[in-house]
Order: structure tokens, then C-alpha cells, then sequence
């Protein structure tokens, strides 16, 4: 059959051309709706899904150019599917964060790099920052003088468990480690505290965890075992926390997307303004740092500039 005979049968119509460009708009679609329906059983497959989700989005722009190419109706159509799931995923995280929204304290939270080459600058930068609350992870010995002497002008009361520390310009009590250690971890690894913060409206608790890294490593996949089981530590801790109000400061290494760190997410209101991607500093592809609150309300949240470290800052304003 010639093409002129195709084309008089419909057989060449923009409304038949491209289904199968068609079907990959909606596996988008499906993707961005239900990632839980990606199972863990394999390679974490689905947390790695999770973990880049908002990334899934960039899909539509090579399906529309190869729709555009093919000159298929169904196709280009069928685009308004996974831009339609996007919008009301994601869409409000695209709003501003609103500075001038009344709070009563500002929090941040920096993994500040093992391998950090100007811990002073980084330092001066957070110090700068007007946060009342500054918490750390990766604070190692060699730096932690550094890190105490720049910042105990403005934040005068301060702990440190292992590589996590607590800077506060309020008074601290009652501090101590929380038990996050995973199986089969060994060795001097501290990533978990607390800390009761005397804040002029009243007291509130404060936890700074560092979860375990993931890893892509064949032929494994995406390995976030003891990243899991540190996070369901952390959510049983929370959960026990006598005091009403807690914040939550950490490099979790998991986006709230994540299914693994739903023994946290759970249980506790994360500052969600904007996408906030804080790793790598280089370029952002993913919010692994968070402030989370229980019986408080996060009302703005925000990156600063890359320091020393290969993560950003991250700063909230919490109205207790």
C-alpha cells in the first residue's frame, strides 16, 4: 500500500501518529502521581525515584520536541497529563519564600563538609546569617575550635555529640545524644542530639541529625539501608519527646519525597516554601537538608550561598 493510500485510510493521521509517545506521557504522569507504586525491593529503585522526583518533569519538553517532530496530535495532547500532575505536586513550592511573615525564631542548618578548605569563611557566613539557632553536621575535630571561636560572640551557648553541634543565642539544658547508629555501623560515629532550648516563648526541643549517605553502587543500586534504619531510630525518638514543641535540623540524605524517611516525615511538619535543593552546592539537584517542627509552624524557608562545603545552608522562620 502506497503512502497516499495510508494517508486516505488514516492511517497516517496526527491522531493515530505517535501513541506510543502518547503512552510515555502517561507512565510520566504515573510516575510524578503514584512513585510509591515504583517498589524498594529492587535497587531502592523507588527511593531513587523519589529522591529526584521534581526531575521527572523534564521529561515533557523532549516528549513534546519528539511529538513536534512525528506531528502527533494524540502525543502533544496527551503532554497535558503529566504538566497537569506536575503543577499540583510541585506547584506550590514555586511560590516565594515571604520574608516578612511574623516568627519568632530563625534556625539554620549546614553540613559544613568534612573536607571544608575555609571553615572560618564558612563560619562568618553563618554567623552573619541572624539566625538564633545554628546547627552543624560534619563538625570535625580538627575545625570544631574554629567553628566555637567564630560563632560564640553571637551564639554563646553551644554543644557538640560527635560531628553534630547546637549554636544558640538562648540557653541550653538538658542536652544530650540520640541513638541513631544503624547495624552494622562501627566505630566513634556520634550523628544524633538534643537539646532543650530556652527561648523567651517558652521551651522547645531541638534535635540535629546527620543520617547515614546513600549510594549508587552496582550491582546494589541504590543503597539506603542504614540511611533507613537511622531514620526509623530518629522517628521513634521523636515520637517518645516529651516536650510538645520540637525542631528538627539535619542532613537527613533524603528528600521528603522519600519513602525512607517517612518514620520522620510522619511526624513532624517540614519547612517546604520553594524547592530549597541544597546538594550538591555546585549545583542543587536535590533537598537532602531539612527543618522540620512538631507543635510549631514553619513560615518561610531558604538556601543561602554555597560555602566551603558541598551542601547549602538552610534557613527557616518558625512561629512557635
Amino acid at each position: 500500500m502506497s503512502i497516499e493510500d495510508r494517508r486516505a485510510r488514516g492511517g497516517d493521521s496526527p491522531w493515530r501518529r505517535g501513541r506510543v509517545l502518547a503512552a510515555l506521557a502517561v507512565l510520566v504522569a504515573g510516575l510524578q502521581a503514584f512513585p510509591r507504586a515504583v517498589p524498594n525491593a529492587v535497587g531502592s529503585l523507588g527511593s531513587l525515584l523519589e529522591t529526584f522526583l521534581p526531575w521527572v518533569g523534564l521529561a515533557v519538553p523532549v516528549l513534546l520536541v519528539l511529538a513536534l517532530l512525528r506531528r502527533s496530535a494524540i502525543a502533544m495532547v496527551s503532554l497535558v497529563l503529566p504538566v497537569a500532575v506536575w503543577a499540583a505536586v510541585f506547584g506550590a513550592r514555586l511560590s516565594p519564600a515571604d520574608g516578612g511573615a511574623a516568627h519568632d525564631l530563625t534556625v539554620l542548618q549546614h553540613n559544613v563538609g568534612e573536607e571544608n578548605p575555609d571553615p572560618a569563611g564558612t563560619a562568618r557566613a553563618l554567623a552573619g546569617a541572624g539566625a538564633d539557632l545554628i546547627a552543624l553536621e560534619e563538625v570535625m575535630p580538627d575545625a570544631r575550635p574554629v567553628y566555637e571561636a567564630v560563632l560564640a560572640p553571637g551564639h554563646p551557648h553551644h554543644v557538640v555529640v560527635g560531628t553534630v553541634g547546637l549554636w544558640s543565642r538562648h540557653p541550653l539544658t538538658g542536652s544530650r545524644p540520640v541513638g541513631i547508629r544503624p547495624e552494622g555501623v562501627t566505630g566513634d560515629w556520634n550523628r544524633g542530639m538534643r537539646a532543650t532550648v530556652r527561648t523567651p516563648s517558652g521551651d522547645l526541643a531541638v534535635y540535629v541529625a546527620h543520617l547515614p549517605s546513600v549510594r549508587i553502587r552496582l550491582p546494589d543500586g541504590f543503597g539506603t539501608r542504614w540511611r533507613d534504619e537511622s531514620a526509623a531510630a530518629l522517628g521513634a525518638a521523636l515520637a517518645a519527646e516529651p516536650l510538645d514543641r520540637i525542631v528538627l535540623l539535619g542532613d537527613l540524605n533524603a528528600t521528603l519525597d522519600d519513602r525512607g524517611l517517612a518514620p520522620v516525615t510522619s511526624r513532624m511538619t517540614p519547612a517546604v516554601a520553594g524547592f530549597g535543593f541544597s546538594w550538591p552546592a555546585a549545583f542543587p539537584l536535590a533537598r537532602i537538608d531539612h527543618v522540620m517542627t512538631r507543635a510549631a509552624t514553619p513560615v518561610a524557608t531558604w538556601t543561602l550561598p554555597a560555602t566551603g562545603s558541598d551542601h547549602l545552608p538552610v534557613v527557616a522562620r518558625i512561629r512557635l
